[in-house]
């Protein structure tokens, strides 16, 4: 009875207590960017919706997200809303409210410049790598012990500024690549769900 006293007070269902995981794709999110190198976390979580069938279908948190089952687990897929620099503040809420725990149960998905486009690296831990949206959600949260899987958008030319690097679009191969990448995304996702980080980073860190 107090369980579900407490579930009418916090408009949660009783379904919705326990663990879920919380995915996490960054991007920005106007049409513009769609397709650029600094969304390929939006293109992910995208895929992720297709694929169970989980729609995005909700708008709080300065975020969309949508709720839905990856394997046996329960999961929230999320796409922030305030673009890229600001991913922690769509972050932090929503894993506040549903009662998250961040360093085990949080798994964010990001570009990386560092890797050839198609490439996807895990890592349990560790710090922002220089990336904005990563760096903004360490910030928010005061740690760094959330899993993050990253996707190879491709090296910048020298000739290239940066920022016009990162949102302009895949051409050529890297377009074929990227979408092989995103797959592989999607699957190291289910692989730390199901199994944990360290079985993703063997499986997925040296895949070429």
């Amino acid at each position: 009875m107090l369980g579900f006293l407490k579930a009418l007070l916090t408009g949660k269902r009783n379904e919705e207590e326990g663990r879920m995981f919380v995915i996490v794709g960054l991007g920005n999110p106007e049409k513009k960017y769609f397709g650029t190198r600094h969304n390929v976390g939006f293109a992910t979580i995208d895929a992720l919706s297709d694929k169970y069938n989980i729609g995005l279908t909700e708008t709080k948190f300065k975020a969309v997200y949508g709720k839905g089952r990856i394997g046996s687990e329960r999961v929230i897929l999320v796409k922030p809303l305030t673009y890229m620099n600001l991913s922690g503040e769509a972050v932090a809420p929503i894993c506040n409210y549903f009662k998250v725990d961040t360093k085990s149960d949080l798994i964010v998905i990001s570009d990386d410049v560092e890797l050839d486009a198609g490439r996807i690296r895990v890592r349990p831990k560790g710090s922002a790598g220089g990336h904005n949206g990563l760096k903004n959600i360490i910030a928010q949260l005061g740690h760094d012990e959330f899993s993050r899987v990253r996707v190879g958008v491709g090296k910048k030319p020298k000739e290239w500024d940066m920022v016009d690097w990162v949102l302009g679009h895949f051409e050529g191969e890297d377009a074929t690549a990227i979408k092989e990448g995103i797959e592989d995304a999607t699957e190291a996702v289910l692989d730390i769900i199901e199994n944990g980080p360290d079985s993703a980073m063997n499986k997925f860190n040296g895949k070429k």
